[in-house]
């Protein structure tokens, strides 16, 4: 759908996060972040620390996991994360499914005005790569990554978002599974929806200031809805 406006309705906006949100992906995280670790001889972080990272730019997320380590280390582990991915991305046995009714929501989503777009950590050739294996590259008009906004919660994304597609604050909708998401719609001035099968505990998101949140997809088009129906956060 182009971002033009719909008969007499204002544009609105559904700003979805990938991974834990509509992507499952963590346990290809944990063992990328295990690899990298093995690799440099370190030892693997708690396996509780993996998801309380996801979301951030991968240089943040390695940073907050290795604190012993300099930048210049960090440097060297991004570097080696994103090998790690690419060739785990060729193995015939490679996972990376959509949770369930992720595609119907869109549709959903689409069908009742709302443009499209895309907040992650990940670099913009990991979410092109996602994007392209589900078949989703044409359904959102805007995507924004660490590679050309600032990374979450930095609002930055949504500001691009916004910014891109002309939608208004009061009329965008940002859905995501960490806290990073929900602050990152906060300072944009955005609404927050917290789902609750992804990285983040649902009382986490529930303290960083959520407006909604919603334990299955099927959810998300009556809360996005009536967000958008009031107004300003």
């Amino acid at each position: 759908m182009s971002a033009k406006t719909l008969s007499s309705k204002p544009l609105r906006l559904a700003v979805f996060d990938l991974d834990g949100t509509i992507v499952d992906s963590k346990h290809n995280i944990v063992r990328a972040v295990n690899e990298v670790a093995q690799s440099l001889g370190l030892p693997a972080p708690h396996p509780e620390a993996v998801p309380k990272v996801i979301g951030l730019s991968l240089f943040d997320a390695l940073a907050a996991l290795f604190p012993e380590l300099d930048a210049t280390a960090h440097t060297d582990l991004d570097r080696r994360y994103r090998e790690i991915f690419v060739r785990m991305r060729t193995e015939p046995d490679y996972s990376e499914p959509l949770f369930d009714g992720t595609l119907e929501v869109l549709d959903q989503l689409e069908n009742a005005g709302f443009l499209l777009g895309v907040a992650t950590g990940k670099a913009t050739r990991g979410v092109t790569y996602v994007l392209n294996r589900h078949g989703l590259t044409k359904r959102f008009v805007t995507v924004s990554t660490p590679d050309n906004s600032p990374g979450k919660p930095h609002p930055g994304m949504v500001l691009r978002a916004m910014a891109e597609t002309g939608v208004e604050a009061r009329n965008t909708v940002v859905i995501g599974d960490t806290t990073f998401d929900i602050q990152m719609a906060l300072g944009a001035g955005a609404h927050a929806v917290g789902v609750s099968w992804g990285n983040h505990p649902v009382a986490d998101l529930k303290a960083a200031g959520a407006h909604r949140l919603i334990d299955r997809l099927d959810d998300l088009l009556h809360a996005a809805e009536d967000l958008t129906h009031k107004g300003a956060p």
